[in-house]
C-alpha cells in the first residue's frame, strides 16, 4: 500500500487540549509501560499501541501490556503481537501509562502481580470515561469519542507523524475510533473525531478495511452465538427496557470464545422503542452488565453506577455481585424506573 506523507496541520487547533504535564512526563521517560484495560476492545488496544509508537519514535523504549489475551478479532492490527501479559523482565520502567482505563483497577491481574509499577507517582492516564477522576498529569476527555482520538492528537502535539511505522500508528488509532463509534454511527462522533479520522486516513489508515473487519466479518461460531442471545430477547410490557443474557452454556454450545460477545449489545440497541438496552453476561457468581441508551435519554452511567460501574452517558458497564438469574430482575427494575422518568 502506498503511504502518503505526514498529514497537514489540520490537527493544530486541537493540540492545546493535551496537558503540558502529560507531555513532559512522556518526553522525560526512558522506559514506558503502556497498559490496556482487562477484557480489551479495539480502543484500548489501539491506544496502547499508539503510545508505544509515540514513545519509541521519541527515542525511548516501551512495552505493551494487557492482562487478558487479545481477542482474535483484532489480529489484523499491525503490532498486536507485541502485547504481553506482564512487563519485560529486567526492564526498569520509569512511567506507566494507562490507556482507556476509567481507574487503575480496570487493568486487571497485572496490577496485582506488579503493584510497584502501578504506584500513583508512576502513573499517568489517557482516557475518555466520564467516571475517571484525573490527576494533574492525566488527560481525561469525556467529550472524546475514543481514547485513540486523543492519542492521535497527542502524537501531533509531540511532533510524531501519524505515518510512523509505515502507517502502523494510523492503522491502530483508526481501529480504536472505528470500534468506539461503530464506524461513526454513534452520537459520540464529533467534528473533532472526523478531523482526526481524516488525518489518519491521509496517513494511510485503511478505513474501509478496518470497518469491514470489525463490523462485517464474523466466524460462524460467533453468528451462532448471536442467534442464541437474540432468541432470548425480552422486553418490559411498555418496551422501554430490552435485554438478553449470554450464558456459559452458549459459549460451550457454539464453540465461541468470550471475546466474541463484543458487539452483541450494539445489535440489541437497534430496538426502536427501547430507552435502555441491557446485556447480562454470566461470570460465575457475578454478572457482567453492558448498558446502551438512546441519545438524550437515560444516562447509562447512572444505571451502571448503581452497581459500582461507569463509562459514558450512552454506553456503560458494571459487574453486578449476583449470579445472572438474580441480577436480571434487579437491574431491569432499576433501568425501568430510569426509563419511565425520561419519558414523563
Amino acid at each position: 500500500m502506498t503511504r502518503p506523507g505526514a498529514p497537514d496541520a489540520v490537527l493544530e487547533p486541537h493540540l492545546g487540549a493535551v496537558p503540558d504535564a502529560l507531555v513532559a512526563r512522556l518526553a522525560g521517560a526512558r522506559a514506558v509501560l503502556a497498559v490496556s484495560h482487562e477484557n480489551p476492545d479495539g480502543d484500548t488496544l489501539g491506544a496502547v499501541l499508539g503510545v508505544v509508537a509515540i514513545v519509541e519514535a521519541a527515542g525511548a523504549t516501551a512495552t505493551a501490556v494487557c492482562s487478558d489475551p487479545v481477542p482474535s478479532a483484532y489480529g489484523f492490527i499491525r503490532g498486536i503481537e507485541r502485547f504481553r501479559a506482564d512487563p519485560e523482565p529486567g526492564v526498569v520502567y520509569d512511567l506507566t501509562v494507562l490507556c482507556d482505563c476509567a481507574d487503575a483497577a480496570r487493568v486487571g491481574a497485572v496490577r496485582d502481580r506488579h503493584p510497584d509499577l502501578f504506584a500513583a507517582d508512576r502513573l499517568i492516564s489517557i482516557d475518555h470515561h466520564a467516571s475517571n477522576h484525573p490527576g494533574p498529569a492525566d488527560w481525561v476527555d469525556p467529550g472524546s469519542a475514543a481514547t485513540c482520538e486523543m492519542v492521535a492528537i497527542l502524537a501531533a502535539r509531540m511532533g510524531i507523524p501519524l505515518t510512523t511505522g509505515d502507517g502502523a500508528l494510523a492503522d491502530a488509532l483508526m481501529a480504536g475510533i472505528v470500534m468506539d463509534t461503530a464506524t461513526f454511527q454513534h452520537p459520540n462522533a464529533t467534528p473533532r473525531t472526523l478531523v482526526v479520522a481524516s488525518s489518519l486516513l491521509a496517513a494511510g489508515a485503511p478505513l474501509s478495511d478496518i470497518s469491514r473487519l470489525l463490523y462485517r466479518t464474523k466466524p460462524e461460531s460467533q453468528l451462532r452465538l448471536l442467534g442464541r442471545v437474540l432468541a432470548r430477547l425480552q422486553a418490559t410490557p411498555d418496551g422501554l427496557v430490552v435485554w438478553s443474557d449470554l450464558l456459559d452454556e452458549d459459549l460451550a454450545a457454539t464453540g465461541a470464545d468470550p471475546s466474541m460477545s463484543e458487539g452483541i449489545i450494539d445489535l440489541l440497541s437497534q430496538a426502536a422503542e427501547a430507552e435502555a438496552i441491557l446485556l447480562f453476561k454470566e461470570r460465575g457468581p457475578e454478572t457482567r452488565l453492558s448498558v446502551r441508551t438512546k441519545d438524550g435519554g437515560v444516562d447509562a452511567t447512572a444505571l451502571a453506577g448503581a452497581y459500582g460501574g461507569g463509562g459514558h452517558a450512552r454506553a456503560s458497564g458494571a459487574t453486578v455481585a449476583k449470579p445472572v438469574h438474580a441480577a436480571i430482575p434487579d437491574v431491569v427494575a432499576t433501568a425501568h424506573i430510569l426509563a419511565r422518568e425520561v419519558i414523563r
